[in-house]
């Protein structure tokens, strides 16, 4: 556990000196966890990540420059970071070598004044059980997991509740404990039991995003840079800008496959179709006059003159600039004009 060492030398160091010996960074396995750190600034905040399920890595799939998930986001922002990637498909953190290190961890980290921590789903599970231990005081949880406790939780009938029941949910860090920790937490409440597990995270600022669901959903939203958005919003300041956020999740209702992922989420609820169906209409008519305001706007002039003046010695680069204003301008009568005279 080399960091734990490193730490302990550092913190006898004074504040000058513990900054002077920045940047640091290394990785350590414990047991079926590998973490990987790295620091740069004292004045930055440190952030926490865990990852989300997902992914089955075993030890062996680890090399030099492997980066468990929201380590290459933290160095991005040039913040502080220390990283948990799980090993195994059905490991929720619950290792006598994870909660060691962590306790021993948790006792190193006064330098620190701004301590984040960001997780999705399993990940989101261990910021909010390891939370007061680490002593965060931000953080912000996507598609919220409580614990796996059946007796405080037994409205999760998920399989993964059933196989997490091989680990121990009886004994410390096996449910939420946030300490004084603020901060956020977004999920879909038409998600039944994603909306009962953040019930339990009384103390959060609660976004709901309609349609977001669970799990699959999480790649579909990773593709719109939905997810990366907030969380950069989040480190840099701590707080998500939720107006900000409101429009994001508007941005993402124009796009097609969002009904599309919606309306198989809710494909047994036919009140809930009907609903989708007149939202995805009255939508389809605003993005329309969105578009139209937006093309009235545009300025195709350059495009134009630049077409005329190569139209005799390059007609079909020309042709090429026209059909672009033409997409950008429909039913302009010079852009109609030119491209008649050039074909």
């Amino acid at each position: 556990m080399k960091l734990l060492y490193w730490l302990d030398e550092w913190l006898t160091l004074n504040g000058d000196e513990q900054q002077a010996k920045l940047p640091m960074s290394g990785s350590d396995l414990l047991g079926d966890v590998f973490v990987k750190y790295n620091f740069v600034d004292l004045k930055k905040p440190l952030l926490f990540t865990f990852s989300p399920a997902g992914t089955n890595l075993q030890e062996q799939d680890l090399h030099s420059n492997f980066a468990p998930w929201g380590y290459h986001l933290a160095q991005k922002q040039n913040v502080n970071i220390i990283a948990f990637q799980h090993l195994g498909k059905s490991n929720w953190f619950r290792s006598r070598n994870l909660i060691f290190f962590l306790e021993q961890l948790s006792t190193l980290l006064e330098p620190f004044n701004c301590r984040l921590g960001y997780g999705l789903s399993r990940g989101g599970f261990a910021v909010g059980a390891f939370a007061k231990l680490l002593k965060l005081d931000q953080v912000l949880l996507f598609h919220p997991v409580s614990t796996k406790n059946k007796a405080l939780v037994p409205w999760d009938d998920r399989s993964s509740t059933d196989i997490a029941q091989q680990f121990d949910w009886q004994n410390d860090y096996h449910d939420l404990d946030l300490g004084n920790a603020k901060g956020y937490i977004i999920y879909d409440p038409t998600n039944r039991i994603d909306r009962q597990h953040a019930k339990r995270y009384s103390q959060l600022t609660h976004l709901r995003t309609f349609g977001m669901g669970h799990g699959t959903h999480a790649s579909y939203l990773n593709k719109f840079g939905f997810y990366k958005q907030v969380a950069v919003d989040f480190i840099h300041h701590q707080k998500v800008d939720i107006a900000q956020f409101r429009l994001q999740t508007k941005t993402l209702r124009l796009k097609e496959d969002y009904y599309k992922k919606l309306n198989k989420a809710n494909a047994h609820s036919a009140h809930r179709l009907r609903l989708l169906s007149t939202a995805h209409n009255i939508l389809i008519d605003e993005k329309e006059a969105h578009v139209q305001e937006h093309q009235e706007n545009i300025d195709i002039q350059p495009l134009i003159d630049v077409a005329i003046k190569h139209q005799d010695q390059h007609p079909n680069d020309a042709i090429q600039l026209l059909e672009v204003a033409k997409q950008l301008a429909p039913g302009d009568p010079l852009v109609e004009h030119k491209l008649k005279e050039l074909e």
